[in-house]
């Protein structure tokens, strides 16, 4: 009837069979509405795991769908609630977990505590009348026994005493206890074992059909999926954490290196133009050096021509400065043809 149901409200909905009005209030659920299970959505949910076993959680109160997990599956935001679904579901098999594992710790207490004898079985009503009747006949004696010896009469109270031994030897056989049933004693050997999974007790080295009975139990599936799910959480969100560090490590690394390039660069141009500075600032010293000299020897020649009148200066300098004057005055005169005919037709005048 259910499977027809969900059949029925997967191909028409689940508002087929209400009214106009109805409908007018109706509202669709949502794989993300609150009564939805998220447990459902993303792995189980634990209410399914125990259905009539002692652990039996009881009906979830919310919502499993398969056609809103499908929804949910084809969903945009599906990467986006995987996360939150999935952490949810671990702190409630975690709260499983943790209660499971003190009833186990309360088994191996109770494993551990010594075993008390089992108390003898009841003596049966024959053997009762028989040790009363017993009992009866040695008191008889002992006070037989008694009166003998007050009567001095030693041989005859020794051999009452010897009568009375011989009933309390048969009297000690008749206390004892039948052997004990071979089944009674395999029953007692029988020694019990804790399932460390599910926390149920279980009969040690038991026939394999009993063990693999067990095994593939709900209860015991249960209680190992809960735990394998535990288990892969933890460890995701182990390596998680471990891939975010090393990724916060080689971003740290990244950045040191590029503060050691830019620090770097800015070492080379600052070098750079520090060498420009200093190379400027040699041309420049270069250049005054040049001008204290040029300076120099512009008061040197400046001191000797005023002192000697202009012999001292450099006879290179002065040959070429006299030489190029008088060289150009001979030039001058010899190529006057005026000058040159008067100076030779004019007659020479005697002093």
């Amino acid at each position: 009837m259910d499977a027809q149901r969900a059949l029925l409200d997967e191909l028409m909905g689940s508002a087929r069979n209400l009214t106009e009005e109805e409908r007018k209030g109706y509202k669709e659920v949502r794989w993300d509405d609150k009564e939805v299970c998220g447990f459902y959505m993303v792995r189980f949910c634990p209410h399914d795991l125990f259905v009539n076993t002692r652990s039996d959680l009881g009906p979830c109160p919310r919502i499993h769908d398969q056609k809103l997990k499908e929804s949910f599956e084809k969903s945009p935001r599906h990467d986006e609630y995987v996360p939150k679904f999935e952490a949810e579901l671990a702190q409630f098999c975690e709260k499983l977990v943790m209660d499971l594992d003190r009833r186990v710790r309360r088994g191996r207490e109770r494993l551990a505590q010594e075993v008390e004898p089992a108390p003898p079985p009841p003596i049966s009503t024959e053997k009762a009348e028989q040790l009363s009747v017993l009992e009866e006949k040695i008191k008889n004696l002992l006070e037989q026994v008694e009166t003998l010896g007050e009567a001095g009469k030693v041989d005859e109270a020794e051999a009452l005493m010897r009568k009375v031994d011989t009933l309390n030897t048969e009297k000690t056989a008749l206390s004892q206890q039948p052997p004990i049933d071979k089944v009674l004693m395999l029953a007692q050997e029988k020694k019990m074992a804790l399932c460390e999974i599910c926390g149920s007790f279980l009969v040690a080295n038991d026939a394999v059909e009993r063990t693999q009975s067990h095994v593939t139990g709900k209860q015991h599936i249960g209680y190992g999926m809960v735990r394998d799910f535990i288990t892969t959480y933890k460890e995701a969100k182990e390596k998680a954490r471990e891939e975010e560090r090393l990724a916060r490590e080689k971003e740290v690394e990244e950045r040191r290196k590029q503060r050691e390039e830019s620090e770097r660069k800015r070492r080379s141009v600052s070098g750079d133009r520090d060498r420009s500075r200093d190379r400027d600032r040699d041309r420049e010293r270069d250049r005054y050096r040049e001008r204290d000299r040029d300076c120099e020897r512009s008061r040197e020649w400046n001191g000797r021509g005023s002192r000697d009148g202009g012999r001292g200066m450099d006879w290179r300098f002065r040959n070429e400065r006299d030489g190029g004057r008088d060289r150009h005055r001979n030039r001058s005169r010899s190529r006057s043809p005026s000058r040159h005919r008067r100076s030779s037709r004019s007659p020479v005048r005697p002093y």
